[in-house]
């Protein structure tokens, strides 16, 4: 793909995909569009061609989506009943779609009987893009390391972490590095028909990241451990959490666990060129966000 081109970013004022608009603006690839429901408050980078629209409103979407080469998608339901008049609507205009999925989604195994809810969704939105005659590249990242930004609040409050399930191990991914190689995939060729498991290069458990947030703040946080109920209490009663969200993270978080630990992938590297940030450099990027 050359310069020149116009790159549609969906959910561009996103932790991914504003990392995706300042990367394609930053490697001068053409012209980046920016979808946004609310383009005054999104704050992009100066360049990008910030348009207003909802993937959920069919009108905006096709609007939006003339004289655009290429999409990155990000899906923001947690179902794929919208995916069908996306999908479609992507292809009478756009050559090629880069899809950022989940790491929930088994490969080689049939929607239905993926095992975990996102793994459901994320793998129809994959499959009807597939059958699409886009040239198409699936995203499965890990665990986004931006979502430890949920204990924030404690965090300002005190030195003790409270949630469920300290020991669950994953491989935390930093948002550049999702962004990095999506704007490969949307820029080069070479990166047609593929899948990337994406993952960062370590494994903690939750109680290992909080000390990792500790340590970078100078501070000596731990995790108290809460039973599920506890923990979906506190989900629930957190107005910035979507209600509907809180039962999938927690049943997800209950099959990882009992799950073999997350494999590491080299595939940011492979790609890119770079290897993974650690996580401990993701917390020196958002220190701030602590405080």
């Amino acid at each position: 793909m050359t310069a020149g081109r116009t790159i549609l970013v969906t959910g561009a004022s996103g932790n991914v995909g504003r990392q995706v608009v300042a990367q394609l603006l930053a490697g001068h690839t053409g012209e980046v569009r920016a979808l946004t429901r609310d383009p005054r408050a999104a704050a992009l980078p100066g360049g990008a061609d910030v348009r207003q629209g909802d993937l959920a409103d069919p009108a905006a979407l096709e609007a939006v989506l003339k004289g655009v080469d290429a999409v990155f998608l990000i899906w923001p339901f947690h179902g794929a009943d919208a995916a069908p008049a996306v999908v479609d609507a992507t292809k009478w205009h756009a050559g090629r779609v880069v899809f950022l999925s989940s790491a929930a989604v088994q490969e080689g195994v049939p929607r239905e009987r993926q095992r975990h809810a996102v793994g459901r969704w994320s793998a129809r939105v994959e499959q009807l893009i597939e059958g699409s005659g886009l040239v198409w590249t699936h995203l499965r990242p890990s665990t986004f390391a931006v979502n430890t930004l949920w204990w924030a609040d404690q965090i300002r409050a005190g030195d003790v972490v409270r949630g469920a399930y300290g020991a669950l191990p994953m491989a935390l991914l930093h948002e550049a590095d999702i962004a990095a190689v999506a704007v490969r995939a949307l820029t080069e060729d070479g990166h047609g028909r593929t899948a990337y498991a994406l993952t960062g290069p370590e494994v903690l458990t939750q109680a290992e990241q909080v000390r990792t947030i500790g340590e970078v703040l100078g501070r000596p946080l731990r995790w108290q451990e809460l039973s599920r109920a506890e923990a979906r209490q506190r989900l629930l009663a957190d107005d910035s959490f979507p209600d509907s969200f809180v039962d999938p993270l927690l049943d997800g978080y209950a099959a990882m666990l009992d799950a073999p630990p997350p494999a590491i992938t080299g595939a940011v590297e492979a790609v890119t060129g770079a290897p993974a940030r650690t996580y401990r450099a993701w917390v020196s990027d958002h220190a701030a966000d602590f405080s």
